[in-house]
């Protein structure tokens, strides 16, 4: 019984949409090498590619029936690290102001924190991801996407575009923070 369960849980691990989680988190050292030496253009493909593989895994995950308690920790993280990296990597750049860095940094680390204790404490809990989230992750992509790009070209109406996304990934990180606290209280109550 043992041995199948090991095997089950390799097979988990190494499917597809696993596999291009793991290719995303393989991503992540040389995104951040492309930003901390100004190399934009390859931290642009890069993005690019780790939001394709991220759209795939899901798209794999569901058409294959391949969706593995692995990948539904893994996925989110990977996403975490991504964007997390970028906010504090921009803003050591100085391409990015502190304070919005810091916002995005302290969500995350709230929201991994919750989930390890969690996990440490009850088992494993589906908290699927809220609206709230799915907008903050969205505006936090666009933001990060469209800074790198004004690294390359300089645009007063992209600059427009980044500055707006700025305060609205301020004001959905800082929301949807207290939202998954609250979910989560009232989850864990019941």
């Amino acid at each position: 019984m043992a041995e199948t369960t090991g095997v089950s849980r390799l097979r988990d691990l190494l499917s597809v949409p696993n596999q291009l989680t793991f290719l995303r988190l393989a991503f992540l050292p040389f995104f951040i090498i492309s930003i901390r030496y100004e190399r934009y253009d390859w931290a642009l493909g890069i993005l690019l590619a780790a939001g394709l593989t991220d759209g795939l895994d899901g798209l794999f995950a569901r058409r294959l029936h391949q969706k593995t308690a692995v990948g539904a920790y893994l996925d989110p993280i990977a996403d975490k690290l991504l964007l997390s990296s970028s906010f504090f990597m921009l803003a050591l750049e100085g391409k990015i102001r502190w304070w919005l860095a810091i916002i995005v940094l302290g969500r995350d680390v709230l929201m991994l924190t919750a989930a390890a204790v969690i996990l440490l404490a009850v088992g494993y809990v589906a908290f699927p991801p809220s609206l709230w989230g799915k907008l903050t992750t969205g505006f936090q992509i666009l933001t990060v996407f469209l800074v790198i790009v004004l690294a390359l070209v300089e645009n007063p109406v992209l600059r427009l575009a980044r500055n707006a996304c700025g305060w609205l990934v301020a004001f959905f990180t800082t929301f949807s923070g207290l939202h998954y606290s609250l979910t989560v209280a009232r989850r864990l109550s019941q």
